[in-house]
């Protein structure tokens, strides 16, 4: 995928973290249990976050936005790694959400890495690094309540 400019591959992403957003609301709307409803929901407010943080970065500049933001390292599980393509149905198990979100969020941290890889210019790396970094949160906890999920069933 290429861009001619910062500012598109910024359009894009506020895209994205849009349709992310999108999704995770809609599917909360959906969902019976109130538990997965509840995570649902605080996936999408994330996503807007993401969103938002995106937006500010276009008015008001990247640099002086990611001042304050500090990079750490983020472990990956790998959980992800093992789970298939999959679309939401409406009624599926709370097992197949978070493996779908997990999924969601594998391709969201692949496309920000390759688009770090060819980043050119200190405020483009420094983006799509705090991008990954957030992914990589969310892929994470969605990793982790799996498997806190999967012992608790017995698996």
């Amino acid at each position: 995928m290429e861009f001619e400019s910062l500012k598109a591959v910024i359009d894009y992403a506020i895209e994205k973290e849009k349709e992310a957003a999108d999704f995770y609301k809609s599917v909360s709307r959906e969902e019976p249990m109130s538990g997965a409803k509840q995570m649902l929901e605080e996936f999408a407010q994330e996503e807007r976050k993401h969103q938002t943080m995106l937006e500010k970065f276009q008015t008001e500049g990247i640099d002086r936005n990611l001042a304050e933001y500090r990079l750490k390292w983020i472990p990956d599980i790998k959980r992800s790694d093992y789970v298939v393509e999959m679309e939401y149905k409406k009624g599926m198990g709370f097992t197949d959400l978070l493996m779908l979100a997990m999924k969601r969020e594998e391709k969201a941290l692949k496309l920000y890495d390759e688009m770090l890889a060819k980043a050119e210019g200190e405020d483009a790396k420094k983006l799509f690094k705090v991008l990954c970094q957030e992914e990589s949160k969310h892929k994470n906890t969605l990793e982790i309540m799996y498997d806190d999920h999967m012992a608790k069933v017995g698996d």
